[in-house]
């Protein structure tokens, strides 16, 4: 099984199949437009907009979870991003991570490296191959997994 093989909701209720992005080495995470972590959004565009062009795709999932920390509409938090992080990566419905009610995506990722999301920002990389190879905590900033997303590139 691979991250291929999951359909997911794009932030205007279409249906986005994972496998779209086949071939392609990808960075999952877990968002919120109120949280201590939010400047990352910063982090996360550099690195989309050094690496896009090399394959690598950001799929962003606002979750609101934790302290509830992403309130508003999909299309709230769309326009948050893009006015002021100047966002342009690939960002998707509202979800939950964590309990019953758990994007089956965020199943299989907790799955492939065991853990509870602790809270917003982790970051789960995926190879071309649709494989989960790294998790990276809420305090990764994009910065410092660099290195590592571009090893993963040049694979």
């Amino acid at each position: 099984m691979s991250v291929y093989e999951f359909n997911v909701k794009d932030n205007k209720g279409n249906d986005v199949a994972l496998k779209e992005f086949e071939g392609k080495v990808l960075l999952i995470v877990n968002t919120a437009t109120r949280c201590g972590f939010t400047p990352q959004y910063e982090g996360l565009e550099a690195l989309h907009e050094k690496y896009n062009d090399q394959g690598l795709e950001i799929l962003d999932f606002p979750c609101n979870q934790f302290a509830f920390q992403a309130p508003g509409s999909d299309e709230k938090i769309d326009s948050f991003c893009t006015l002021k992080y100047n966002t342009k990566f690939r960002r998707f419905a509202k979800i939950k991570v964590n309990g019953k009610e758990a994007d089956p995506l965020y199943v299989y990722l907790e799955q492939q490296i065991p853990g509870k999301i602790e809270w917003n920002f982790t970051k789960f990389l995926i190879n071309r191959e649709g494989q989960v190879v790294k998790r990276f905590s809420p305090k990764d900033k994009p910065e410092a997994i660099e290195e590592t997303i571009a090893q993963y590139l040049a694979e």
